[in-house]
């Protein structure tokens, strides 16, 4: 039986890589989004394999059905937490409201997406739980103070979740993204030179990743090769995480 996965945020970036890996790999791939068009334009473009779901994360208490549909054609074999939102601004300017919109998207929906597909997962006697999370929540980063803080909720979620779903069958792992070329990072740059070189110079290889070699890290914990690893935090960075 083919195996069926969730990407959300699979429209662009990193999710969009890993989207077409599952799919290049023969597994279904539902790819959440909240643009229709953007979303269905993705799908297209991976292929027969790739279904859109157009959905906005944020409306937590829509998520079960949302799930319970999906869960209606078959299993859910692997799920890819792959959507959230960054915000560059200074410490003192950042508002109560805009650190609760951050926390609420990268955290929030993570945890009631992944209590939906446990519930399936739990029927079919197991699954796989990719978390993305960030170098952000490794060491210190200025000026993005409510992702560092979302990324590093993350880290701590996937390792309570792997423990207490392993007797489940259910893998909980996370790749945590070094500086890879997608917009999101060219957003977080902005110009800022100075910030983009200091982040080569600590780099040890020396350059930014691809969005596909988060895809392929997703891919081995979303495969039957990790079958015996779970809680773990794999940091694809090209060493920046330990580069002096």
């Amino acid at each position: 039986m083919n195996k069926v996965a969730i990407v959300t945020g699979g429209n662009s970036g990193l999710g969009y890589a890993t989207s077409k890996k599952l799919c290049d790999n023969g597994i279904k791939t539902y790819i959440i989004g909240r643009s229709e068009d953007k979303t269905k334009k993705a799908c297209n473009e991976i292929g027969s394999n790739a279904f859109p779901i157009i959905f906005d994360l944020n409306n937590l208490d829509e998520i079960s059905t949302m799930i319970h549909e999906i869960a209606e054609y078959g299993t859910i074999d692997i799920l890819v937490n792959n959507a959230g939102i960054n915000m560059k601004k200074e410490f003192e300017n950042v508002t109560n409201e805009e650190f609760s919109t951050i926390i609420h998207t990268n955290v929030l929906s993570v945890f009631a997406i992944s209590r939906e597909v446990v519930k399936v997962m739990k029927k079919n006697n197991g699954g796989s739980i990719i978390n993305i999370s960030s170098m952000a929540s490794q060491y210190g980063l200025p000026k993005v103070i409510a992702y560092a803080a979302s990324k590093g909720a993350i880290e701590s979620m996937t390792r309570a979740m792997a423990v207490e779903l392993a007797e489940f069958g259910i893998r909980v792992n996370c790749v945590a993204p070094g500086f890879i070329k997608t917009n999101m990072s060219e957003k977080a740059f902005n110009g800022d030179e100075e910030r983009k070189q200091r982040a080569l110079s600590r780099t040890p290889m020396g350059v930014f990743g691809n969005p596909s070699d988060i895809a392929n890290a997703i891919y081995y914990f979303a495969s039957n090769e990790s079958m015996y690893t779970t809680g773990t935090v794999l940091p694809i960075d090209g060493g920046n995480s330990i580069g002096f």
